[in-house]
């Protein structure tokens, strides 16, 4: 479909009615330096991505008539010109929003951490040929960072320890990142589940935004894609729980009552990424409804009363 006869969209945005050519150069690009040229391509994306058209409309040919272009094949030259710019900028805001980087940093601390554990695995055994009472893990390779070498070879081995070490710093002060960013992102999210794993949560849903757009049963089994897989060809049961389950709620509920406390806990969640991403504002009914349903579940405990399906909601 031509731009003359589609409805309002992008191509045929302004803010004023007008084609987003209006700001163009008339003259064209030869007679513009690089400069002008390229605030006028600014100027002509902004209007792309913002604007609005009441009706559609013959643009090419409004463009030629304004001189923003010579001829149809022109026209679309700079359309696309424009459009490229827009969705560039649309994509670098994107990752410059707090909840990209809120991801970028949680999977950087994964890999930290990883990496971080290889090589002190790596270390310590190389260092336990060289020295005595070598501890194992990152400690260890603490320990093994901390000697003097009198050899290059032992040289190498405690270098390789300081960069493991190194490495679990780097961890460490990620998470530390994550828990001053994480309550600015999502305030009802990170209080509800934690810094850490309110951060991953997002990371799993691939933002603040479809996370508050995924139903609380999908929030429940987040992390838990194999098995969910799994149980989806017939191989597994139903998880009950993904990545929440480190949460307390759930770790600290008794096996039999964990689905009701997963449930629960899945349900508030969702509802706290929505009131993030839509008002960004604390809901203190949110901690409070999840503190009373928990005590409820928990205090089935002490009755043994049986788990009543569908007793929560989302």
């Amino acid at each position: 479909m031509s731009d003359t006869d589609a409805g309002p969209d992008g191509s045929a945005a302004s803010d004023g009615g007008d084609g987003w050519f209006e700001v163009l150069p008339t003259d064209g690009p030869d007679d513009e330096t690089e400069s002008d040229e390229d605030a006028a391509l600014d100027a002509a994306a902004t209007r792309v991505r913002d604007g609005t058209a009441a009706s559609p409309a013959d643009w090419p040919a409004r463009a030629v008539e304004a001189g923003a272009a010579a001829d149809g094949a022109a026209y679309y030259d700079r359309l696309k010109a424009a459009t490229t710019r827009a969705t560039r900028e649309a994509v670098r805001e994107r990752e410059r929003a707090d909840d990209a980087q809120l991801i970028h940093a949680v999977r950087a601390m994964d890999d930290a951490e990883r990496v971080a554990n290889e090589l002190a695995e790596r270390a310590v055994e190389w260092a336990g040929t060289l020295f005595d009472e070598v501890d194992s893990g990152v400690e260890g390779a603490r320990a093994i960072a901390a000697r003097d070498p009198e050899s290059d070879v032992e040289r190498r081995a405690v270098s390789l320890a300081a960069r493991a070490a190194a490495l679990d710093d780097e961890r460490a002060a990620l998470a530390e990142t994550i828990a001053r960013i994480a309550p600015a992102v999502a305030p009802n999210l990170a209080e509800m589940a934690g810094p850490e794993l309110a951060a991953r949560l997002i990371a799993l849903a691939g933002g603040l935004e479809p996370l508050a757009k995924k139903p609380s049963g999908t929030v429940q089994v987040l992390g838990a894609e194999d098995a969910l897989f799994a149980h989806l060809s017939g191989r597994a049961p139903s998880p009950k729980h993904g990545i929440i389950y480190t949460h307390e709620f759930v770790r600290g509920t008794r096996p039999e009552d964990r689905g009701s406390a997963a449930r629960a806990l899945a349900g508030k969640l969702a509802l706290a990424a929505r009131a993030d991403h839509y008002a960004g504002e604390r809901r203190a009914q949110l901690h409070d409804d999840l503190r009373e349903r928990m005590a409820t579940i928990r205090a089935r405990a002490d009755a043994d009363e049986p788990d009543v399906a569908g007793a929560d909601d989302e």
